[in-house]
């Protein structure tokens, strides 16, 4: 009977699995422990390959002991960035992207708006941490702001690939995409499922 994982599945990895606090504890308590604790699990795995783009695994690096990583690290987890000249993207990404960031801008002018009228009777200290709150909010949270989040979505949907992320924005286009997510709480539980005997030979 053959095993209903017998084809190779792919895998794409963000940064945040490994340096975001909030969801790299299941695998260690620093991004360097956290990228050993992953490459100790993922290794007993041959049935997943693992990508992360370029512009991910050079951000990684900025994080990591590169002195303490393993070497198998390279042969476990591939660098690969999306091949951008040969893929397409529906026009209707591009419309709901500026749609969104219109509506952002709006958003934070009436924040600013807002932090004016506040001028005269408030203290400024306040009223600037109080912005700096509210228009980071606005514009920056659910959307995709980077090189690597764009590199994240685009190689994910070029490999047919599971995106684990914690980052929001990057879930919202998978989401618009059609791209198969997982949130980082849950991978460790993911990839024990293969490794735990559940997987058929």
């Amino acid at each position: 009977m053959k095993s209903v994982r017998s084809r190779k599945d792919k895998v794409v990895l963000d940064t945040s699995l490994f340096v975001n606090p909030d969801v790299r504890n299941d695998f260690g308590d620093s991004p360097t422990e956290a990228l050993k604790g992953f490459l100790a699990i993922a290794e007993q795995i041959p049935s997943l390959d693992f990508y992360m783009p370029s512009s991910i695994f050079m951000e990684l690096m900025n994080f990591v002991d590169q002195r303490k990583v393993p070497g198998r690290f390279l042969a476990i987890i591939h660098q690969k960035s999306p091949s951008t000249h040969e893929m397409t993207c529906p026009a209707f990404f591009l419309y709901e992207l500026i749609e969104d960031i219109r509506d952002r801008i709006n958003k934070g002018l009436r924040i600013a708006e807002k932090a004016v009228r506040s001028a005269a009777k408030d203290d400024e200290r306040e009223i600037i941490k109080g912005m700096r709150k509210s228009y980071r909010e606005a514009l920056r949270e659910g959307i995709i702001d980077s090189k690597e989040d764009v590199d994240l979505i685009l190689l994910a949907k070029e490999l047919d690939a599971l995106l684990v992320t914690a980052d929001q924005g990057a879930v919202t286009w998978a989401e618009k995409l059609g791209i198969r997510w997982l949130l980082p709480g849950r991978f460790k539980d993911y990839l024990l499922s293969f490794s735990d005997g559940n997987e058929e030979k």
